[in-house]
């Protein structure tokens, strides 16, 4: 089969985007002229720019077709988007509906989907079961790179930092009382799952530790749940934490987590992001589970909480307990001053 369009469906969360970044590496590694092309949803999409693997970038925004109205005025020109290119292949890493659906307009011959594909994508998609069908979601990715031939010697996570980007992020810390000179660490307060975060209280008294080890405790993030969680750190603490939350593009962020001793946080993009970037990075997991999410080539680096209910992946807990509660701040010390 010769294959010279490819079409990757990745549509979001960030931390899934991140993890599916090598699968375009690959790709282009083994079919260098092949057209790549890549459908992502905004919030994801400062991540795709730039990237020297990626041909085009077609964006699904998911919002515009969740009425009747908006879906028949947005599907005719997202369907002509998308298929003003013949694809060979498409490769539906998301496995939802949504994706299946894209995947179907793409009209491509052959349609493969990674394992543990869910809301009938499957019949749409066919899913690929490789070798790493129950390890890291970055492997399973490439396990579906792997079934077009790919060998994948190389894990890359490209991202394509400009100049400008990282000016402004030099220029933020500088606005936050700060420099990319000063030693600090990064500290990703929040995530998309309540019982995926960190207490407050404990970032808190983890802010003041940094302080007297003379490194600067910078929080990242974003919304309004972040920037109520680093207000909360910030008033318990006994010297405020440098705060960016909310304050960066993804790609600025991806610049101040170069420059730092160590990222860490809960199961959440920037984490990843750090992982990806090859940072040290420290994990905080409970619901989900390390092997599968874990800070890829860094699983040692985690702490999960000691329940037997961890790895339950449900957004809420049963038990109605705080779950991150149960990983005590000396835990966290330790694990930091084994690594720096």
């Amino acid at each position: 089969m010769i294959i010279q369009n490819i079409l990757v469906i990745k549509l979001s969360a960030i931390g899934d985007v991140i993890h599916a970044l090598p699968v375009s590496h690959a790709l282009k590694e083994t079919f260098p002229k092949a057209k790549i092309t890549w459908v992502v949803e905004p919030p994801a999409y400062d991540l795709l720019t730039n990237n020297p693997y990626i041909d085009e970038i077609i964006v699904f925004e998911k919002k515009k077709f969740k009425s009747i109205g908006g879906f028949m005025e947005q599907i005719g020109p997202f369907s002509s988007a998308l298929q003003k290119t013949k694809y060979d292949v498409v490769l539906d890493l998301q496995g939802l509906f949504k994706s299946a659906a894209i995947a179907w307009l793409s009209k491509a011959s052959l349609k493969l989907g990674c394992v543990d594909m869910r809301e009938f994508s499957d019949k749409i998609s066919r899913p690929v079961i490789g070798t790493n069908a129950k390890g890291h979601i970055v492997e399973r990715y490439l396990d579906v790179v792997r079934e077009l031939g790919c060998k994948v010697e190389q894990v890359i996570f490209p991202l394509v930092i400009t100049d400008k980007e990282a000016d402004i992020a030099d220029k933020l810390m500088v606005q936050a009382g700060m420099n990319s000179q000063n030693p600090y660490v990064v500290l990703a307060v929040g995530a998309n799952w309540p019982n995926k975060r960190w207490p407050a209280k404990y970032y808190a008294k983890l802010v003041d530790w940094f302080y007297n080890q003379n490194i600067i405790p910078v929080l990242i993030g974003g919304g309004v749940v972040d920037e109520r969680l680093a207000d909360e750190i910030a008033a318990a603490a006994e010297i405020p934490p440098v705060n960016l939350v909310g304050k960066t593009t993804l790609k600025q962020l991806a610049h101040i987590i170069k420059k730092s001793k160590v990222t860490l946080g809960g199961d959440t993009g920037p984490v990843h992001l750090a992982a990806g970037l090859n940072i040290l990075t420290i994990m905080l997991m409970g619901p989900t589970d390390a092997n599968r999410n874990g800070p890829y080539r860094q699983l040692d680096h985690v702490i999960e909480v000691s329940y037997d209910c961890k790895h339950c992946w449900n957004r809420t807990c049963k038990f109605d307990r705080d779950c991150l509660d149960a990983i005590s701040v000396q835990q966290v010390i330790e694990k930091i001053k084994n690594l720096i």
